[in-house]
C-alpha cells in the first residue's frame, strides 16, 4: 500500500490543486456569537420543562451560559489545527479534508466519515492512536493513514454550489481523492452519513478498495414474508428503538421537505442552532456521553461556517434520489454501542453479503468516537486486521 502523499498535486491543473489550510475564525465572528448569545430568547417551557416537548429549556440555559464563559473556542480552534487541513477541488466543489500519513511503514490508508450534525471533529480522538498505534499502545502493523473529508455542505465544504449531492456522488467524490493523494488502495470507517457513505464506496467497489467499517448497517424490515422468524429477543428491542426513534426524529421529515426554511431561524439564532442539535444529548433519550464541550464545539463549527442548511440538505437529496436497493458485497464490519441504532444482524446480512466482523459494546452510543474513542479505535483496527490476516 502506497501510504505517502503524492507529489503529483504540485504539477495538477488548478481545479486539482491540493492547498493547505488552516481554522481561522475571524475575532469578529466570535464576538458577533457572545452578542447574539447575550441577547438569546427563550420560548416558553413546556410543562415539566423536560424533554417530552423537545429541547428543554433549564438544558438550553444552563449550555448557553457555558457556552458564554466557560467555552473557549481559540483552545479548540487549536485542537483541530494539531492536524493539518487541506482544501481541493472535487466537480466544481470546494473540499476540505484533514491527512495525516503514518510514520509507520506499510499503513493502511482510511477514510473516516462523519456523521450528520457531526463533522471532521468527530475524528479528532482518533487520528492519533490510529496513525501511531505504537504510542498508544498498538502494534505498529496497525497504523493507517488517516483522511478526514468534511462531506460537501459541512464545516469548509462550502459553498455548496449544485444540488445532487446524494451519498452515491459524495463517495465517488472520495474515491477521486484518495487517488489524488496518491493511494492505490484503502479502506473507509463511517458513522451515521458517514456510514452510508461508506456502504456506497462498498457499492462502487474501487480498484483496490479494501472495506468498510461502521458503526451502523442501517437495514430495515422489508414486509417479506418470514423477515422476523430469525429474530432473537434482542432483534425485537431493536425494533423498539427504531419506532422510538421515529417518535422524536422529526428533523429527518422537515430536512427532507424544507432544509432552507428551517435554516433561516438556525442561522441566525446560536441557540436555536444549539437546540436544533439535540440529536449530540437525545439520541439515546438521555443515555449520550457526549460532553458539553463537545457539543459546543460542534455547534460552535457548524453556527461559524453557517452550515446547518447544507448540512440538512442530504436527507432532501436522498428522499428524491429514487435509489433501487443494491447489495453490498464488500467486506464489511460492524461495531453496535449499547445506546446507538440497533443493527439487526438478519436484516444487515441481506443487505451486505460479505459482513466478516460483528461486535457489540455494553455502552456508548451514536456519537462512539467522541464517547468511546478507544473502542471506536479497536474495533478498527481489529477489523481490518482481520482483513489482513484472512
Amino acid at each position: 500500500m502506497n501510504n505517502t502523499p503524492t507529489a503529483a498535486s504540485k504539477a495538477a491543473p488548478a481545479s486539482e490543486e491540493i492547498r493547505p489550510f488552516t481554522v481561522a475564525i475571524d475575532q469578529a465572528a466570535v464576538d458577533d456569537l457572545l452578542t447574539r448569545l447575550a441577547n438569546t430568547r427563550l420560548p416558553q417551557a413546556a410543562p415539566g420543562d423536560d424533554w417530552t416537548y423537545g429541547v428543554p429549556n433549564s438544558y438550553l440555559s444552563d449550555t448557553i451560559a457555558t457556552w458564554q464563559n466557560g467555552f473557549d473556542w481559540r483552545a479548540q480552534e487549536a485542537r483541530m489545527n494539531r492536524f493539518p487541513h487541506y482544501l481541493t477541488e472535487i466537480e466544481g466543489q470546494r473540499i476540505h479534508f484533514i491527512h495525516v500519513p503514518s510514520a509507520e511503514a506499510d499503513a493502511t490508508p482510511l477514510l473516516l466519515l462523519h456523521t450528520y450534525p457531526g463533522s471532521f471533529v468527530d475524528f479528532l480522538d482518533v487520528i492519533g492512536p490510529l496513525t501511531d498505534p505504537v504510542a498508544h499502545g498498538g502494534r505498529a502493523e496497525d497504523a493507517f493513514s488517516v483522511v478526514v473529508p468534511s462531506m460537501p455542505g459541512f464545516a469548509f465544504s462550502t459553498p455548496v454550489v449544485e444540488g445532487g449531492w446524494t451519498m452515491a456522488r459524495v463517495a465517488r467524490a472520495w474515491d477521486v481523492l484518495m487517488r489524488r493523494l496518491g493511494y492505490e488502495s484503502y479502506g473507509a470507517h463511517g458513522s451515521d452519513g458517514g456510514a452510508m457513505v461508506s456502504r456506497e464506496l462498498g457499492i462502487l467497489n474501487p480498484p483496490g478498495f479494501l472495506g468498510l467499517h461502521v458503526l451502523q448497517a442501517f437495514s430495515f424490515p422489508t414486509g417479506a414474508e418470514g423477515e422476523f422468524d430469525a429474530l432473537e429477543p434482542k432483534d425485537y428491542a431493536a425494533l423498539e428503538h427504531m419506532q422510538w426513534f421515529q417518535s422524536v426524529g422529526g428533523y429527518n421529515a422537515i430536512n427532507a421537505s424544507r432544509p432552507q426554511t428551517v435554516a433561516v431561524g438556525l442561522s441566525d439564532s446560536p441557540a436555536g442552532q444549539l437546540a436544533w442539535n439535540e440529536l449530540f444529548l437525545n439520541f439515546g433519550n438521555g443515555t449520550s456521553l457526549v460532553s458539553t464541550e463537545q457539543v459546543l464545539t460542534e455547534v460552535s463549527l457548524e453556527w461559524f461556517t453557517n452550515t446547518s442548511a447544507s448540512a440538512g440538505r442530504y436527507h432532501f437529496e436522498e428522499a428524491r434520489a429514487a435509489a433501487e436497493p443494491v447489495v453490498n458485497h464488500a467486506p464489511m464490519g460492524v461495531a453496535v454501542f449499547q445506546d446507538d441504532f440497533k443493527s439487526i444482524r438478519s436484516f444487515a446480512d441481506r443487505d451486505n453479503d460479505n459482513i466478516v466482523h460483528w461486535s457489540e459494546f455494553p455502552d456508548g452510543g451514536h456519537f462512539a468516537s467522541l464517547e468511546r474513542p478507544e473502542q471506536v479505535t479497536g474495533d478498527i483496527r481489529a477489523f481490518f486486521a482481520g482483513l489482513r490476516e484472512g
